[in-house]
């Protein structure tokens, strides 16, 4: 039986894209007995007699799943941040790495609209790229008109699926509108946010977009640290890891324990004062959140 990947769910309907060709398929009742329901990004075995009738038979085991969108084997998680309009908010995009860490999907960055930048604005912007490329994340200073800059988020895109994430206003529906401009997707209806408003209601699709697949959906639909424990904070910081066996206590939060080689490293000016800042705020927000019954 042909193996293909769904790239859209819609009405009860799964569109299984399989060598170039898309078969819309219906699931298996058993799935429903097994309380077993289809993704987006599913890998599938199918039976179609022609394009308009097929069954989903089996899927295969998933390496992620992500609740909001409900998508599944997801390989990277776009975040894209604008350097003005809004202005760039490095709180914020910490907090879209640790959600994207948390699921272990690899993010890559891109800071856009850095055409609209001053000098000095635009040696800032080049000093958090230096920030994050050393934490081991690429990033891209990019601007629509830029072809070098479109050039290197595409060959990011190429052979992988992605998602967005990202605030609204911070261009992400312009780069993919100039990376593929057959796609003419309005500004404010792909990525939309935080998923709020009338975006919340559509489906979830995968477009072919510069040889790999994007989700239309934002990356994320919440911000909070809704399933996210305080050991598991540490593990969201890649820099915090490649210290973290240096700490006297196993298990150390680097907050208040003695010896932290964490502490350590700031102090030193090997891990970014602000990064660690807002692990401290994340930190706090975890303990501080209110239980789930």
């Amino acid at each position: 039986m042909p193996v293909g990947k769904i790239i859209k769910s819609l009405s009860g309907f799964y569109y299984v894209l399989c060598e170039g060709e898309v078969y819309q398929c219906r699931g298996r009742g058993n799935f429903r007995k097994k309380k077993v329901t289809p993704l987006v990004g599913d890998l599938v075995e199918f039976k179609a007699d022609n394009k308009e009738e097929g069954y989903i038979l089996s899927i295969e085991n998933r390496k992620n799943e992500l609740v909001r969108p409900p998508i599944s084997n997801v390989d990277q998680a776009l975040i894209v941040t604008s350097a003005v309009h809004p202005d760039f908010n490095a709180l914020l995009l910490d907090r879209f790495l640790v959600l994207v860490e948390e699921k272990r999907i690899e993010p890559f960055i891109v800071i856009s609209k850095v055409d609209q930048l001053d000098e000095h604005q635009m040696e800032v912007m080049e000093s958090y790229k230096t920030l994050y490329e050393k934490i081991g994340y690429p990033v891209i200073l990019s601007a629509v008109d830029d072809t070098e800059s479109m050039d290197q988020v595409q060959s990011h895109l190429a052979g992988r699926t992605t998602v967005i994430a990202g605030q609204s206003g911070v261009g992400k529906s312009s780069l993919l509108n100039s990376i593929d401009p057959r796609l003419s997707i309005d500004t404010d209806e792909i990525s939309e946010s935080l998923g709020r408003g009338k975006h919340t209601t559509r489906h979830v699709e995968l477009y072919e977009i510069a040889d790999g697949l994007v989700a239309d959906t934002p990356g994320f639909s919440s911000l909070e640290f809704g399933e996210l424990e305080l050991d598991q904070l540490p593990e969201c910081f890649p820099e915090f890891v490649e210290v973290q066996n240096d700490c006297k206590f196993r298990g150390c939060l680097h907050h208040k324990e003695p010896k932290c080689a964490v502490k350590s490293a700031v102090e030193n000016g090997e891990i970014s004062d602000q990064r660690y800042e807002h692990y401290l705020q994340f930190l706090n927000e975890i303990q501080n959140r209110k239980p789930r019954y």
